[in-house]
């Protein structure tokens, strides 16, 4: 029997988001059916309603997701009815290839299913995402939330946590190693808490001198503003590892000789050409790597999520009604929050 379910979609290009009532699939017995909570906008959800990529209509948003287990099938052995989950960019993947077995879903060789704008790989049905009040997800796709981490303001790490933490990790980021950040927004202000949680000394490039002090309170050790010439100039072979959260096309060379020796930029915010093209001097003589990383895995997902339990880091939130959805949007165009919007999918009901 299939699940009824009430969201709000995008039912064309650059539409409005308006109330719609869709069916998901009957859950099977790896599946956990789960009443969302909460779910934060992401960048890319207003590039899927916007049609700046490949959107198939109508399309409900949403891949950071927080709820609570309704139901469970008869396999699921890691969660029960009650349960508080989460659940990202991503609800399957092939589970057989190279980066699968790795536990680096996101880069399955099939191409990983989608949390929204996608298909179920055995029934084929749409996958619809988390502006809903109700999702079925596979076990192993789904996400235990530490006893103690505030809900709302978890629901970001499901995306711009995980986008960060995963190059943290994989670029082994530990204390004392020197981190930068490129740009203070939903990716940027997870990036600076993270890793100063891991203990970095962290700094932020910015081309607001405005930014500063949220900066500092966010964890970074100091700013460095990439329009002075001389502050950039004195920053030359000084980082380990660079976050370039950017989500446009820029200039990243006046950035790639701030890098170390071995130092590595990589990008997470951009996808695209990049102009001006790379100049490769920079790289050749200083063996230094442009890089770039998408979301993580499920296992290094639930790595960050107990790494935040343990240390008390969530995101700053601003909630607001499902209602105000296409409001908040407007305001993300203009960087006007601080630093990732939240639903409260309460407000579902008042539709």
């Amino acid at each position: 029997m299939t699940i009824k379910v009430s969201g709000y979609a995008a039912e064309r290009a650059k539409a409005p988001l308006t109330p719609y009532h869709f069916e998901r699939r009957e859950p099977r017995a790896d599946d956990v059916l789960i009443d969302i909570l909460y779910c934060g906008v992401c960048h890319s959800d207003l590039h899927h309603v916007n049609a700046d990529w490949n959107t198939t209509y109508p399309v409900v948003p949403g891949h950071e997701i927080i709820g609570k287990v309704i139901s469970v099938g008869n396999s699921v052995s890691h969660f029960k009815e009650g349960d508080y989950v989460g659940v990202g960019c991503m609800v399957d993947s092939c589970q057989h290839c190279n980066p699968c077995k790795q536990g680096l879903e996101q880069y399955c060789d099939e191409g990983m299913t989608p949390t929204y704008n996608g298909a179920d790989r055995h029934d084929h049905m749409p996958t619809y995402g988390g502006y809903s009040d109700k999702i079925v997800v596979s076990e192993k796709f789904v996400l235990k939330i530490p006893q103690g981490l505030d809900l709302k303001s978890a629901a970001p790490l499901l995306c711009a946590g995980i986008t960060t933490w995963s190059p943290l990790r994989h670029w082994n980021v530990k204390q004392g190693s020197r981190v930068a950040v490129v740009g203070l927004g939903g990716l940027g202000h997870m990036a600076i808490k993270l890793a100063k949680g891991l203990g970095a000394q962290v700094t932020l490039f910015t081309r607001s001198p405005s930014k500063e002090q949220d900066a500092l309170d966010l964890g970074a050790d100091k700013i460095i503003l990439s329009t002075d010439a001389k502050q950039m100039a004195a920053a030359k072979g000084e980082f380990d590892l660079i976050i370039d959260t950017v989500p446009y096309e820029h200039d990243i060379n006046p950035y790639v000789t701030t890098l170390t020796i071995n130092g590595t930029l990589v990008l997470v915010g951009f996808l695209g050409d990049l102009q001006p093209t790379i100049n490769s001097a920079a790289l050749v003589l200083g063996r230094k790597t442009v890089a770039g990383s998408v979301i993580g895995g499920i296992a290094e997902t639930q790595e960050m999520l107990d790494f935040c339990g343990k240390h008390g880091i969530t995101a700053d939130v601003e909630m607001i009604n499902m209602q105000d959805i296409d409001n908040a949007f407007k305001r993300m165009l203009k960087s006007d929050v601080k630093y990732r919007f939240v639903i409260d999918m309460a407000s579902l009901k008042k539709s």
